[in-house]
């Protein structure tokens, strides 16, 4: 096949995964123009702000729990055989309560599709559990420290011979230009990972995609595990989750989905009642003592890349020129990444072999 000149808007964990996978046939040129990078913190960038674990929510038979089974194996063998990628393993306890249903915060059912898949998985003894928890399961997942794994994506695609270069578009067609691609020609297909930013790029102007706001605490203290619950009586937006980042990364305390919340700053007294939550959820994070033990690094806030139907993975003309479309994960951009961004790479055949063919 003929040498492909791609661009990818975005270098997000969706932006990076989708180049590293293309990177893999040589055919492709790939340029990554994007308007923030791994090591930049900024409300518009998602990646770094998440925790991340791997804890699928996604609902069995769909193309979301396809990706996110996809994605696992990769997941599986970083954290086996390569360090450096900050992803390691850690055992996760799940907690439900009924009277949590219907509320945004995430639902962990008692027999979810992937308890063949995640080693370990097995259900915690009533007689171990709170009061008011109905149900619990156990199982072996991933914690991934971003600020490691972000970096080492872009490691992975200068390796395979990906250009990274920052770039602010307008419009979407204007990532097509000459000079844009680090060949100096025109691009001929364009890839849009830019997560909410999706809503004002021309060309696309997505108006279902909302954010969910996340805001965390992060400490110095190791619980030793991932704990979450799947609500909390402090209001229908807010919950409790637990995760220690690996090679040092802190751990993270969480949380809040708070749909449409735009607000990039702190709230105080959220914190608080983050930090009190997660200490009741898991005592052995200041050896059951209060949360004046708790040794904070810092607190932050992320968006989610929120969209009305779900993820769009889809390809389309626009202005002459083939734009496939992976953006509006929400929560679940580094438990699906691989497995969108397969199903993106094909697409991105699908649509250069209608360009070869001349097919409109």
């Amino acid at each position: 096949m003929a040498e492909k000149k791609i661009v990818v808007i975005g270098a997000g964990v969706a932006g990076l995964t989708t180049s590293l996978l293309l990177s893999k046939n040589r055919s492709y040129k790939i340029t990554v123009a994007a308007k923030h990078m791994p090591g930049d913190y900024d409300i518009e960038y998602a990646s770094p702000w998440a925790g991340a674990d791997y804890l699928p929510v996604s609902l069995e038979g769909t193309d979301a729990a396809e990706w996110d089974r996809n994605t696992w194996p990769y997941f599986l063998d970083l954290a086996q055989n390569y360090p450096e990628a900050g992803i390691h393993f850690q055992r996760s306890e799940i907690y439900n309560r009924k009277k949590d249903l219907g509320s945004p915060t995430p639902k962990f059912p008692p027999n979810p599709w992937w308890k063949d898949l995640l080693p370990d998985f097995q259900e915690i003894p009533k007689s171990e559990l709170r009061p008011d928890i109905d149900n619990a399961s156990s199982f072996t997942s991933v914690c991934i420290n971003t600020a490691i794994y972000l970096p080492w994506l872009v490691s992975q695609c200068l390796k395979e011979g990906v250009v990274f270069k920052r770039a602010v578009f307008s419009h979407v067609s204007e990532a097509a230009t000459p000079g844009i691609h680090h060949s100096g020609s025109s691009a001929d297909l364009l890839i849009n990972c830019t997560g909410l930013s999706a809503s004002k790029l021309g060309g696309v102007e997505d108006v279902s995609l909302f954010p969910v706001r996340g805001q965390i605490v992060v400490v110095r203290n190791n619980p030793g595990g991932i704990y979450s619950i799947s609500g909390c009586d402090d209001g229908p937006e807010e919950g409790a989750y637990i995760m220690t980042r690996a090679a040092g990364g802190g751990t993270v305390l969480g949380g809040s989905n708070q749909k449409g919340n735009w607000e990039s700053q702190v709230d105080p007294n959220l914190a608080t009642r983050i930090m009190k939550r997660c200490v009741d959820l898991s005592p052995q994070l200041t050896d059951g003592k209060g949360i004046e033990h708790l040794d904070v690094i810092r607190q932050s806030v992320g968006l989610r890349p929120s969209r009305e139907g779900g993820v769009r993975i889809e390809k389309e003309k626009i202005d002459g020129t083939w734009v496939v479309h992976n953006y509006g994960h929400g929560g679940a951009g580094y438990q699906s990444s691989y497995g969108c961004s397969q199903a993106a790479v094909q697409l991105v055949e699908e649509a250069l072999q209608d360009w070869t063919e001349g097919i409109q």
